[in-house]
């Protein structure tokens, strides 16, 4: 039997050297976030690993004599909630620099350590008895399910098994909108989650712009969805609703119209702008009563004053919750019933109109998603197919309306050239139509082009 043994192990915590014991708490995890943070900028990744593996895996001794002694303040603190914020933080300040760098080995090598055969051996030792203990309720811990998260995107070689860790873009929004995460973590899932939809878009944006073609890149490009080819004809629909009313100039018109407007009728509005020109009559049916009922007990105190930008925000993120899961744990009544009529295009559209009149709700709304997820990834993928599909389309959807890629509908003809006159039908026919993307240089969005005929509705009346 192997027995491990650490200096100080039956010394109480007041006993304890008093050069260690010194140490105030705080200072002791600053020491080791700034040797970390030292040592993870100027050397290897090799070598950075094995000082993580000393310090916190085997407890043994590092190259640099305050680090240890200051793992050890913590431990005799008893305080292990102290000592997992520590691990934590100290996880994401490797993980952030070496992302930065692209060493994604690394993250992958991080990650297997705490695989080390050498926490389940047995030990006299109440040091490290108690370490090894904190140890592995960490690992089965949320806190080091999000650390593998990152791992499991940056592993190009790996295997998806969970169907949720395709929509990893959206798991870590609640990371980085966490302020109570440490800015190491916030940091690093901002850069992942941006990595990962920046790929998306310029996969899909890739994948329509050469998959109406024969030629031999369109047979070697991966379709970015898994809608299969019903993906082209998504986005056709979602890129036709131009001009006029297309989904942003509805928005500037809704607030413009709204400006004035007290709060009461602010919310009836809303209703209005969120189901205007949605022709599926069940679901509008559903939606705006739902939805009246809802925000009519919402800010009450508020229903005689003015609207203002805060007001706006914290009812468009109201309606989010109502919209996807109001407890933040389970889907809400109005997300289950909206899609059990197969509307996911329709849901994600009004999803989009709320954004657009909201683009602070913008990540609010994407940790809602990932929330949903959280909720539905516990069942196997072939009850999460409805659900899947959903996220496939709130996807498709936003990647279009993303702010740096700009979607064009082009009508053509039997022989596939520019159809003028097809500028002047109110009708277009998507077959017909082929997809054109470009990137947007700059911040403002170009105008878009306008059909001819259309005759003004004001959906704040209906």
């Amino acid at each position: 039997m192997i027995v491990d043994r650490v200096p100080g192990d039956y010394q109480s915590a007041s006993s304890f050297p008093s050069e260690h014991g010194s140490l105030e708490l705080q200072e002791a995890q600053q020491t080791i976030y700034d040797f970390l943070l030292k040592i993870v900028k100027t050397w290897p990744a090799v070598e950075v690993l094995e000082e993580f593996k000393r310090l916190f895996i085997q407890h043994s001794d590092t190259t640099h004599a305050e680090i240890l002694p200051s793992l050890y303040a913590i431990v005799f603190a008893n305080n292990e909630q102290e000592f997992c914020n520590t691990l934590k933080r100290s996880c994401y300040i490797l993980i952030n620099n070496w992302e930065v760098k692209r060493e994604h080995h690394a993250i992958q090598d991080l990650i297997g350590l705490f695989a080390d055969p050498i926490l389940q051996r047995h030990t006299l030792s109440p040091t490290l008895k108690r370490l090894r203990n904190w140890l592995k309720r960490f690992i089965d811990g949320e806190d080091f399910q999000t650390i593998r998260l990152f791992a499991s995107r940056l592993n190009e070689d790996s295997k998806e098994d969970q169907w949720s860790t395709r929509y990893t873009s959206y798991l870590l929004v609640p990371q980085y909108i966490d302020r109570q995460n440490p800015i190491e973590q916030r940091e690093a899932a901002r850069v992942l989650s941006k990595r990962l939809k920046d790929q998306y878009k310029f996969e899909l944006a890739l994948y329509t712009a050469h998959s109406q073609s024969a030629s031999a890149i369109s047979r070697r490009l991966k379709n970015p969805t898994v809608l299969g080819e019903g993906a082209l004809r998504l986005i056709k629909s979602i890129v036709a609703r131009r001009g006029r009313y297309s989904y942003r100039n509805l928005a500037h018109l809704f607030l413009q119209q709204t400006k004035e407007l007290r709060y009461r009728s602010f919310k009836k509005s809303l209703v209005n702008y969120l189901i205007f020109s949605v022709h599926q009559k069940d679901f509008v049916k559903m939606l705006k009563s739902q939805l009246l009922n809802k925000l009519d007990c919402l800010y009450t105190n508020s229903n005689d004053e003015p609207t203002d930008p805060s007001l706006i925000l914290r009812t468009c993120n109201r309606t989010i919750d109502y919209l996807t899961t109001e407890d933040k744990t389970t889907p809400s009544t109005l997300f289950t019933m909206l899609l059990s009529q197969g509307s996911s295009l329709t849901l994600a559209i009004v999803l989009l109109k709320m954004i657009l009149v909201s683009k602070s709700s913008h990540a609010y709304l994407e940790a809602r998603i990932a929330e949903l997820i959280r909720y539905y990834e516990q069942f196997p993928r072939d009850q999460c197919r409805w659900i899947i599909n959903f996220l496939e389309v709130f996807s498709v959807t936003f990647a279009i309306y993303a702010e740096n890629i700009e979607y064009n509908l082009i009508q053509v003809d039997e022989n596939g050239r520019l159809d003028y006159s097809a500028k002047r039908s109110q009708r277009v026919n998507l077959d017909a139509c082929r997809i054109f993307s470009q990137a947007i240089k700059h911040s403002e969005l170009q105008e878009e082009a306008r059909f001819e005929s259309e005759e003004d509705s004001d959906f704040l009346d209906e």
